[in-house]
């Protein structure tokens, strides 16, 4: 899901920072299950296997990762420095169901294994939204020394509108984004939208992306068709699959689509395919607050802490310091932090726990009259580099989640809002926001298309593994033991704070494990549980 940060008048000031800080689903019945490099027979809505064959037989052209396939300046200079990368271009259909009308331009980078390859590992770092090929360069440096990269081709790949994929979700400038200009989400914010303002959003990303066509084509199932595509011209005729956060409802749905084609699914921070919209965003937040606990209590031991010494009284104590944003925003990095800004600052900060000294920090300094550290904050989370320029992950994020979310209306929104504030209160401006409350996707052109639940009563899938924190703040455990139930996955859960693990290398139990999964396919005893 997304949370965008704005203030509480009309005026549509600070719209443009906005945060991903969950995610989407849905059901439309898919029977299209290839079992080696060609698709079969017949896809979802007919599409015939003939007219398929050109890009499942297509020949990747493996080379330098030059300029097109970074986003920003930082990434042109971090690219180059993973030993042995390559990049490349696959080509799908813009239309699965019409694939002589258009094509795009998947963008797919390779880390080679260290050692003897067992071929491909497909990577997703979740979002929606972000870039697998940044993605996956900065998860095989946390993997530099375990066994997955050791024994695999480590393969991310930019999804359908994100990133250095064409063509690319595209809602406003960098210049609007500075100025913080453009409304996104409702959620989670002050903000108030008319149905004009809900309109125009939808028709600016359309023009922007290259008409309404290309907003109807970047869902879900749309993206699991590439990736099978992806699996084939690989030259594989099963895929393994690492998935995290959203890349978990990614590997889900490729599962149901081509339960088949799977060789191995790794999914870290497990999405509920069960869990509708409303709940789901609903219980995200509340897992934050959870974790804004959490920190307010380490905390309250130090006696200059700006919440206070009692984590009792944190949330008020916070209020005092950050509701006054909302009329009178604080200097920050030359623009104002507002009150939606701080919140999603903290927010950001709260995946982590390491970020939390940080968020502290910035509490600490808006108390003092500035909103530096948690503008920071807030940049970093949403793909602001230090020259000023963004990536379209929020863009993507929000035209990702118009496919696949079901719709709200404005009374569902205002209750979305209400009920926000009360499971996790520390978000609660203290003003009525449910005037103006409006799902932004209303005027999408066209209707979502996951479905919940989806990816239940998977026949013929092998055995998968699902990788879940007990403490984690926006893909609760609960959603993640209802992944493995739905997809009778393994179940490892890892005791500990913050959001995904496995990529970080960092835990000797969980590297372990996730790597005599994916390499030998042997999944933990039930209960198995490792520590951080």
């Amino acid at each position: 899901m997304d949370f965008t940060h704005h203030d509480s008048d009309t005026t549509p000031r600070r719209r443009a920072r906005a945060l991903v800080v969950g995610l989407g689903t849905v059901a439309v019945a898919a029977t299209l299950a290839a079992c080696s490099t060609t698709p079969a027979q017949e896809g979802p809505s007919g599409t015939s296997e003939v007219a398929l064959h050109p890009f499942y037989e297509q020949q990747l052209a493996w080379g330098e990762c030059g300029p097109d396939y970074a986003q920003t300046d930082e990434d042109k200079e971090l690219l180059p420095l993973v030993p042995d990368i390559e990049c490349t271009r696959l080509e799908v259909p813009l239309d699965y169901e019409a694939p002589e009308n258009g094509r795009g331009s998947i963008a797919v980078l390779r880390v080679p294994a260290r050692g003897e390859s067992l071929g491909p590992l497909v990577f997703n770092p979740g979002g929606p939204g972000g870039s697998g090929v940044i993605g996956a360069a900065t998860a095989a440096a946390g993997l530099a020394e375990s066994p997955i990269t050791d024994s695999f081709d480590f393969v991310g790949f930019d999804p359908r509108g994100v990133g250095t994929t064409v063509p690319t979700i595209d809602c406003y400038g960098d210049d609007e984004a500075e100025e913080g200009t453009v409304p996104l989400v409702a959620e989670g914010t002050t903000v108030s939208f008319t149905e004009e303002d809900t309109r125009a959003i939808v028709e600016k990303c359309a023009e922007r992306s290259g008409g309404e066509e290309i907003l109807t084509r970047v869902g879900t199932r749309d993206t699991a068709r590439d990736m099978d595509v992806l699996r084939a011209a690989l030259g594989e005729d099963e895929l393994t699959f690492f998935g995290q956060s959203y890349g978990t409802r990614l590997g889900a749905v490729y599962a149901e689509m081509f339960p088949q084609s799977v060789r191995a699914m790794l999914l870290d921070g497990g999405m509920d395919p069960k869990e509708g919209t409303f709940d789901r965003r609903v219980n995200a937040y509340a897992g934050f607050q959870a974790a804004f606990d959490a920190m307010a209590a380490s905390c309250a031991e130090r006696e200059d802490c700006p919440l206070g010494t009692d984590p009792g009284v944190a949330t008020e104590r916070f209020h005092q310091i950050v509701r006054p944003l909302v009329e009178n925003p604080v200097s920050a990095l030359g623009t104002e932090l507002t009150f939606d800004d701080a919140v999603g600052a903290v927010i950001a900060g709260l995946y982590d726990p390491a970020a939390w000294p940080g968020i502290i920090a910035g509490i600490r300094e808006v108390s003092q009259g500035r909103g530096d550290t948690l503008m920071r904050l807030l940049y970093s989370f949403g793909g602001r580099t230090e020259s000023g320029q963004w990536i379209n992950q929020t863009e993507a994020n929000f035209a990702i989640n118009c496919m696949d979310e079901e719709r709200l209306s404005p009374v569902q929104v205002a209750e979305l809002r209400t009920t926000t504030y009360s499971r996790a209160p520390f978000m609660d401006p203290g003003v009525d926001t449910t005037a103006g409350a409006r799902d932004t996707c209303e005027h999408w052109p066209a209707e979502p298309t996951l479905g919940t639940p989806y990816a239940q009563d998977v026949e013929g899938l092998p055995a998968t593994l699902v990788v879940s924190l007990t403490d984690d703040p926006t893909t609760p455990l609960a959603g993640a033991l209802n992944l493995a139930d739905s997809l009778g996955s393994a179940l490892l859960t890892v005791e500990g704070e913050g959001h995904t693990i496995v990529a970080q290398g960092t835990n000797e139990c969980i590297d372990e494990i996730a790597s005599a999964y994916l390499i030998d396919l042997e999944v933990p005893d039930e209960g198995a549980t490792c520590t951080l």
